[in-house]
């Protein structure tokens, strides 16, 4: 019997994080707080920016949007956001969306996978992903099961089970 195998992965899909935006900036243009700071969010380029005329009214858009992130299911952890930056008399943040698994956390997970996983499973870095494979499909349950309790610091989704 052929091996059994599934990746391993951290994509976002870039039409929720445009729907959460938009949602986020809907919310902003309409509420009380909000008005007359200049609080906005808007895509420039492939980062997000994030304006208002005050460091507590910046941070308030941030937290607008990652509650909309929330709520269409993407993991904050893909979220990277900077710092609020004073720019003339506004106050902006520049955010960018994380995607693919670096090449030493791929290396982390699969030291994990081989040290704390179940013997005979293989854990193989290829590009942005991890392929992990094994003659045992409960082994691949259990190392599914194992990544899920570890906390990292960027998100991963399981693709093709087969």
């Amino acid at each position: 019997m052929a091996d059994s195998s599934f990746d391993i992965v951290s994509k976002v899909e870039r039409q929720e994080v445009d729907n959460a935006l938009n949602q986020a900036a809907k919310e902003i243009s309409q509420r009380y707080d909000f008005k007359g700071v200049g609080a906005s969010i808007s895509w420039s380029g492939d980062k997000i920016l994030m304006e208002a005329n005050s460091e507590d009214r910046v941070n308030a858009v941030l937290d607008v949007f990652q509650s909309k992130l929330i709520k269409r299911g993407i993991s904050l952890k893909a979220l990277d956001a900077g710092e609020p930056q004073l720019s003339g008399k506004e106050y902006k943040i520049f955010a960018t969306i994380q995607e693919g698994i670096s090449q030493e956390n791929a290396k982390k997970v699969a030291k994990i996978i081989r040290d704390e996983g179940p013997k005979g499973v293989k854990a193989q870095v290829q590009g942005d992903e991890l392929r992990v494979s094994s003659k045992s499909r409960d082994d691949l349950q259990a190392i599914i099961a194992l990544l899920k309790g570890k906390d990292f610091d960027f998100a991963l989704q399981f693709v093709n089970y087969r």
